[in-house]
């Protein structure tokens, strides 16, 4: 007995040292794997608009392209904080991140408005993302985030298309029928509009289509065909009226806390990035497909009357706007970042004015009405 204990004991030694020595030789340690890294985040917008889908969607291709080893969960607005409140969740931790847009920062530093309200010296958004991406904005913005204590990292994405001056009670004819409405738009415009004669109330997107049923409005501009009609503002309004230098160019925002984006591997950081961009392009082909529906379905379905905003309201807006960028004289990150968007338009409108061919000619050779 003593000497099958014994042998057992030694078979049990060595087959120990071969298993230490195994592992040395390069067989697989089994290690417990990591659980995935969980971000909260939250959109400043309603959950049945288009744009808390598009955050959705921006959250669905990062946690595929990880392999859900990210998972980012997006609550709508107000399911932490008020939408304005996004920038300060974010820095403080209280959010992991979010989907916004600049200009509802505005408040805290005025320069944050040149990613969206203005004409951007005649840039479309597309230019203005070329003109962040490769003509400085990028930098400046980290520069303007830094001086503010915003603890984020910031990219701005899914350029917008020009945004309707908005839904009245009746048409727009001139100048003058702005003067005394009660209105609703955010950020510089409101300043623009303020020097036009209009008492401006800036509120949240949810917020817009109650105040005008009380009657607290009279008129307000949101975004596009989609978000306006999911907003319910055919129900409040059959009158819209089409272009607008306000908002020419204005630009989403995905914003990260700058702690919790440092931490993460860099392989991870890099899908983000490029993810970023991937759904950048994918928001403007969704855009384009819902935004012309829906464009449609209000005058056949809800009756609403569409008109193009007179050429004197968009010079009035022209002329307020260069007189709201005058009273900016002392704010020096303002100048500078205006300076760079200014220098960058005046070749890159140029060349977009010059080179491309205005479509309006073929739209009308092909479904234009036709002579007999």
């Amino acid at each position: 007995m003593k000497e099958a204990a014994a042998s057992r004991r030694k078979f049990l030694s060595g087959a120990g040292a071969a298993a230490a020595g195994a592992a040395t030789l390069g067989f697989p340690t089994i290690v417990k794997a990591q659980g995935p890294i969980s971000f909260k985040w939250q959109s400043t917008w309603p959950a049945k608009d288009i744009f808390h889908e598009y955050a959705n969607d921006f959250a669905k291709k990062i946690n595929d392209m990880t392999g859900g080893d990210l998972k980012i969960e997006v609550l709508p607005a107000g399911a932490v904080v008020p939408a304005f409140g996004l920038l300060d969740a974010v820095t403080k931790g209280t959010l992991d991140g979010g989907h916004g847009v600049l200009v509802y920062h505005y408040g805290k530093q005025n320069a944050l408005a040149l990613w969206g309200s203005g004409p951007a010296y005649g840039m479309d958004a597309q230019q203005l993302m070329a003109w962040h991406k490769y003509g400085g904005g990028k930098e400046l913005l980290a520069k303007l985030y830094a001086s503010i204590g915003a603890n984020v990292v910031s990219f701005p994405y899914g350029p917008m298309w020009t945004q309707p001056l908005g839904w009245f009670k009746k048409p727009v004819t001139k100048a003058a029928d702005m003067k005394g409405l009660k209105y609703r738009t955010v950020g510089m415009s409101i300043d623009v509009f303020t020097s036009m004669g209009v008492a401006v109330n800036a509120l949240p997107g949810g917020e817009i289509v109650p105040a005008m049923d009380r009657g607290l409005l009279d008129a307000a501009e949101f975004n596009n065909m989609t978000s306006d009609r999911l907003l319910g503002f055919p129900d409040v309004s059959k009158v819209c009226m089409l272009q607008s230098y306000h908002q020419n160019a204005e630009q989403f925002e995905i914003m990260f806390n700058k702690a919790k984006f440092d931490a993460l591997p860099a392989k991870m950081k890099a899908i983000i990035e490029n993810g970023v961009e991937a759904a950048s392009q994918d928001l403007v082909w969704k855009s384009i497909d819902r935004y012309s529906k829906d464009y449609v379905e209000l005058q056949t379905k809800d009756k609403v009357k569409f008109y193009k905003t007179p050429d004197a309201v968009l010079q009035d807006q022209l002329k307020a706007y260069d007189a709201a960028v005058a009273k900016r004289k002392d704010n020096a990150l303002f100048n500078e970042i205006a300076a760079s968007q200014k220098a960058f338009a005046q070749r890159a409108v140029k060349w977009d004015l010059d080179n491309n061919v205005n479509r309006r000619m073929a739209y009308n050779h092909y479904f234009g009405a036709k002579k007999a």
